[in-house]
C-alpha cells in the first residue's frame, strides 16, 4: 500500500514566539513534523504509532508571527514494524513588514523552506491494520 503524503498548513499567531524579532522556536516545525507522522501512520497502518528517532534535522530560515506553514511528509521506507519519514516545511505567506500597515501580507510565489528533516517511527504489528 502507497502512503500518501500528508499536510499540515497552519499560520504562526505571537503566542508560538520565543524570541526577539517574533521569532518561533525551531521545536514548533518538529512539533508539526509529529503530527504530520501521525496522519501518515494512520493513513498506512490505521494506528498513531510511535515517534522513536529523527536521523537529522536542518533548521534553514527563520519562522516569525504571521507566517504561514505548510509542512509536508511521505514515508519512504517500511520495514516490519518502522516506517521512515522525510519531512520539509515552507513559509508559503508572510507579512511584509510595512510600518504604515503591520499586517500586510504577501502569498510568496517560491515558498521558502525553512526546515527539512527525516526520522523514524514505529507501529507494533499487533497494533498494525490487518
Amino acid at each position: 500500500m502507497n502512503a500518501p503524503e500528508a499536510m499540515i498548513r497552519m499560520r504562526i499567531g505571537m503566542e508560538q514566539v520565543h524570541y526577539a524579532g517574533d521569532l518561533v522556536d525551531g521545536a514548533m516545525m518538529l512539533k508539526l513534523f509529529g503530527d504530520v507522522a501521525t496522519e501518515l501512520l494512520i493513513r498506512h497502518d490505521g494506528d498513531e504509532g510511535l515517534f522513536r528517532a529523527y536521523d537529522s534535522v536542518e533548521f534553514l530560515a527563520p519562522v516569525q508571527a504571521g507566517d504561514y506553514i505548510e509542512a509536508t511528509g511521505t514515508i519512504t521506507h517500511v520495514g516490519r514494524s518502522s516506517r521512515k519519514m522525510e519531512f520539509v516545511a515552507k513559509k508559503v505567506i508572510r507579512l511584509t513588514g510595512n510600518p504604515d500597515n503591520p499586517a500586510e501580507a504577501e502569498v510568496l510565489d517560491e515558498p521558502i523552506i525553512v526546515c527539512r528533516a527525516s526520522g523514524t517511527c514505529v507501529v507494533p504489528v499487533e497494533r498494525q491494520r490487518a
